[in-house]
């Protein structure tokens, strides 16, 4: 190659890639990738956890009663629940209206209408009443989980040990949680997706 050839336009460009620091050659940074939460979803659990070990948990809560006496037509169509960092969280799935509740801890959870005993493994028993039917105005079933005994997969949990429904009676969903303590917890309703709305009960891993 005869090096009177090179116009100074190339020598322009050659200079330019070795400004080039080789950190930016190499493969592309994931931006947050160590800070972010990571979240693995599943048709009945949602398993979230973080890498950040300086987590200030809400304070505030406690373990009596929440109720709201609001009643909806609109079915229950799903439980989830999943894992935080100070807590543990149910969520049921309505269609529709955002329903009231009555969420306590009780010495024993019944099914409705026949007053069966529901088993719950842990020191503790969690009753959820969701103001809402589990069954559409013809009276077809809206949530038939494979197993009424385990709704959600909560092994590993640090505060849930079981999940069950106690069943669906008079407009209104049974619910109970087998607790690890009797622990801290608060209730809430949100909205969405789209016309549909959720009822949240997060229960703390500690005092």
């Amino acid at each position: 190659m005869n090096i009177h050839h090179i116009t100074r336009k190339t020598i322009l460009a050659a200079v330019a890639i070795m400004a080039i620091p080789a950190a930016a050659i190499a493969a592309p940074t994931l931006v947050g990738s160590t800070s972010a939460p990571r979240t693995v979803s599943t048709a009945s659990t949602t398993t979230s956890t973080t890498a950040s070990t300086t987590t200030s948990c809400p304070r505030g809560w406690g373990s009596l009663p929440e109720a709201n006496s609001r009643m909806t037509s609109a079915p229950v169509t799903g439980v989830r629940s999943g894992r935080h960092a100070c807590f543990d969280r149910l969520v049921v799935d309505i269609r529709g209206r955002a329903p009231g509740y009555d969420v306590r801890y009780v010495k024993n959870v019944y099914t409705d209408g026949a007053g069966f005993l529901v088993p719950l493994r842990g020191g503790a028993k969690l009753q959820i009443v969701v103001r809402a039917p589990a069954y559409d105005a013809a009276g077809r079933p809206t949530y038939l989980p494979a197993k009424s005994t385990e709704l959600t997969n909560v092994r590993g949990y640090r505060t849930f040990r079981q999940v069950a429904i106690a069943g669906s009676f008079e407009g209104q969903t049974t619910i109970g949680v087998g607790v690890r303590a009797r622990l801290p917890f608060r209730v809430y309703t949100l909205t969405g997706p789209g016309s549909h709305s959720r009822l949240v009960i997060d229960v703390a891993h500690h005092w």
